[in-house]
């Protein structure tokens, strides 16, 4: 257990004891965050469940108290407010309920109904006397039935909602007319959606984009890795994909050796702790150098400003696609680089310098690489936070007798990672799954012989996301492996996210800088 200093001793450490404190303090507090974090998840859930239980106690006590317009609702959603006057609100709920009816007769129970087994019947080859030949027929779909049962299931929530949301629309009215009050008429209720609740006018058709084109296929990629669907396996045009349970897991985290190469588990830590080696180099290198950049620029007595801003933004005006691709070109074995220093050039090296063959080498040029790429952004956008650093602040400090490096880290910094903080998470979290940097500069290479035996061609430079791509491709596609991999870069992602967003002084001390 590390000891906790108090102000006073805290003040009568040097600055190396300083330095080391807080580090120490900071990877203290990731256990003690991740403990918080599942300590607030069962809250969550204890919450939830009182909730539920209410809800269940709340629709009783509503049925049994209500009079018979209330009750006949319950069948019938939409009948107490057609009955009580609110024609415009009762009919749109009688629609949804008889589209949603409707729907689960004519396609939705057919769904629900297939989706335990995601098919009974694959592709045969059935004889067609007209073409005197044997062709194809297809019959289940396994990808249309999955998709479409979470899709169902999706509509069977909001369905509960909407007849959750009836039920408490004739209780609030008893309650109205009990107390003698007005209900409102269709005519204020369609002015209220144009007035006080254009929110949620506005809100509606967003919220049910995010829910079919954001949440739908995060579920349903969620469940995928809970099948056996890949390129063998594609629940059409050939055999009909099913639930494998946890397996796919116990794939992912097994030990086992992969086809002779090492384990699944020992590539995906590999290729884990390189993607946070990767993302923590890749966030800090281009921090702390645009922000040097930044300073150097704004420093008084340097002409020509605008003229080195804009040739360092011409990095960012090139696409991507361009640039990098060109440079992966130019670091080749037989590429520019080592032309110009070997003998044929400079003649500083009598062999080709192994940019893109040893996994040192490789993983050294793309970091440098990405400085390059990512100083201009740093650059643009410390430059702003720079001006607003009250000029007082390094008067007082020169006054003080503060030298250059006392004037950055006492205020310049503080000020900057303060402002920045929720930039370095979400630049962190960005790099974790920057694919364009490192796939068209190595494609992952060189090649990890002992990763042969794994999904994909697995290289040094691989991140998580670049070798989920490469499990996703060719004729042997393993989708749900992917989505494993997917599961996990997931959860990855959002434990670091949250234990150091709770730990930003952006967060904690909002009021330091006001």
């Amino acid at each position: 257990m590390m000891k906790q200093y108090s102000d006073l001793e805290y003040l009568r450490l040097s600055k190396w004891q300083k330095f080391l404190y807080k580090i120490v303090s900071f990877f203290c507090a990731i256990p003690r965050a991740i403990g918080h974090f599942f300590k607030n998840i069962g809250g969550y859930i204890k919450k939830a469940a009182l909730a539920v239980v209410g809800e269940f106690r709340d629709i009783g006590v509503t049925f049994v108290h209500g009079d018979w317009k209330t009750k006949v609702s319950y069948l019938v959603m939409g009948f107490g407010n057609i009955a009580r006057g609110q024609i415009l609100r009762g009919l749109l709920f009688l629609l949804f309920e008889i589209v949603f009816i409707v729907y689960m007769i004519v396609a939705g129970g057919h769904w629900m109904a297939m989706l335990p087994s995601l098919g009974k019947q694959g592709p045969t080859q059935d004889y067609n006397a007209v073409l005197d030949q044997y062709t194809t027929t297809y019959h289940d779909n396994s990808f249309k039935i999955l998709l479409y049962g979470v899709l169902t299931i999706f509509f069977i929530v909001a369905f509960i909602y909407t007849w959750r949301l009836n039920v408490k629309q004739n209780k609030l009215m008893e309650q109205i007319i009990k107390k003698g009050g007005k209900l409102k008429s269709d005519r204020e209720d369609l002015r209220s959606m144009v007035d006080e609740n254009f929110y949620k006018t506005l809100l509606a058709l967003p919220l049910t984009g995010i829910l079919v084109f954001t949440v739908l296929p995060i579920v349903f990629m969620i469940l995928v890795a809970f099948t056996n669907y890949d390129g063998a396996h594609n629940g059409f045009s050939n055999n009909l994909f099913t639930w494998v349970g946890l397996d796919n897991f116990n794939t992912l985290f097994s030990w086992k050796s992969a086809g002779g190469g090492q384990s699944y588990s020992a590539t995906f830590g590999e290729i884990l702790a390189w993607t946070l080696m990767w993302a923590f180099l890749a966030t800090f290198t281009n921090y702390f150098l645009g922000m040097f950049v930044a300073m150097m620029i704004n420093k008084k007595g340097i002409h020509l400003k605008k003229m080195w801003r804009t040739i360092l933004v011409m990095t960012v005006a090139i696409p991507q696609f361009i640039s990098l691709l060109y440079v992966s070109k130019m670091f080749a074995r037989n590429g520019l680089i080592n032309l110009t220093l070997g003998p044929q050039g400079l003649g500083w090296f009598k062999q080709p310098l192994p940019f893109w063959e040893d996994a040192t080498w490789a993983r050294v040029t793309v970091i440098l690489i990405n400085v390059w790429i990512g100083i201009p952004y740093l650059m643009l956008i410390t430059t702003g936070i720079l001006m607003n650093i009250p000029a007082d602040l390094y008067e007082s400090a020169k006054i003080d007798g503060a030298n250059a490096w006392q004037q950055y880290t006492k205020i310049t910094l503080p000020y900057m990672l303060f402002i920045t903080g929720p930039y370095l998470l979400t630049s962190f979290t960005g790099n974790m799954n920057n694919f364009n940097v490192i796939y068209l500069l190595t494609g992952g290479a060189p090649t990890n012989p002992k990763a042969s035996g794994a999904a994909g061609s697995v290289g040094y430079t691989d991140l998580l996301i670049t070798w989920l791509f490469k499990i996703t491709t060719g004729a042997e596609s393993q989708y749900y492996l992917a989505s494993v991999v997917g599961i996990m870069v997931f959860v990855v992602v959002a434990l670091i996210s949250l234990v150091v967003y709770n730990v930003l002084p952006s967060i904690k001390n909002e009021e330091d800088f006001q």
